[in-house]
């Protein structure tokens, strides 16, 4: 479903040539929930933006449902994004003054559906995160794991076939990142969501089906997909 060719991504500060990733290749299967480790800068969230469409690379290729994602304007990847890719950020990026519901149903508008289509899917995925009885609520009203669930629903509203997550859990306690760690895995199980999370808590590595390690922007070392979901740990 994904494959980077030599993907290199470059920025200029100052005299120097920062480049958080370099020439990296890899291959994500459909279906696949991977885990991506390692220490702060080796280039985890810079792959994240550019798989979700959010950044382009310098030099390489990002072959996602072969569509070249380097080749794509912004407009264009804007559009690719839509209707491609969930995103669930580390602090939920909420919009405060709107309900969970409104939140939920952002993305939609750009789709444009109707109002009973948008009531449709939203009442769906809210249920599905099991936060519909919270729908009503604003971002304040709501615990973080709560916040995080909205989050969820609103990155699988659309129904894309990719979802990646930056540090989902990164800002939850104990059981509010379990509990939002089993929607994940509920997701790639029963919904058959490719899911590319990453993570510097190893504990949540458990739920995925493998887990590659990023240093200084080069793949350093990973395990081949297993052939089914791994149980919840207790």
């Amino acid at each position: 479903m994904i494959e980077t060719r030599k993907l290199t991504r470059e920025y200029r500060k100052g005299e120097n040539i920062i480049r958080p990733l370099d020439e990296l290749d890899m291959v994500v299967p459909k279906g696949d929930f991977l885990a991506l480790m390692g220490p702060s800068g080796s280039g985890k969230t810079t792959l994240l933006n550019l798989i979700a469409g959010i950044d382009s690379p310098t030099s390489g290729e990002l072959m996602i449902q072969n569509v070249n994602l380097a080749t794509l304007s912004r407009n264009g990847l804007a559009a690719w994004r839509s209707a491609n890719v969930g995103y669930v950020f580390q602090l939920y990026n909420l919009v405060p003054v709107l309900t969970a519901y409104e939140n939920v149903e952002l993305p939609l508008l750009l789709h444009g559906l109707g109002r009973k289509e948008r009531h449709a899917r939203i009442e769906e995925a809210l249920e599905r995160v099991g936060i519909a009885d919270r729908s009503g609520h604003y971002p304040r009203q709501l615990s973080g794991g709560q916040e995080q669930r909205v989050a969820l629903a609103r990155a699988i509203v659309t129904d894309p076939g990719i979802i990646v997550a930056d540090e989902p859990t990164g800002d939850l306690d104990k059981p509010s990142a379990h509990a939002v760690m089993e929607l994940l895995q509920r997701l790639n199980r029963d919904m058959e969501k490719t899911i590319i999370m990453v993570t510097h808590d190893p504990r949540t590595t458990d739920y995925a089906k493998r887990t590659l390690h990023l240093d200084k922007g080069r793949l350093v070392s990973g395990a081949a997909p297993q052939t089914a979901p791994q149980e919840v740990p207790a």
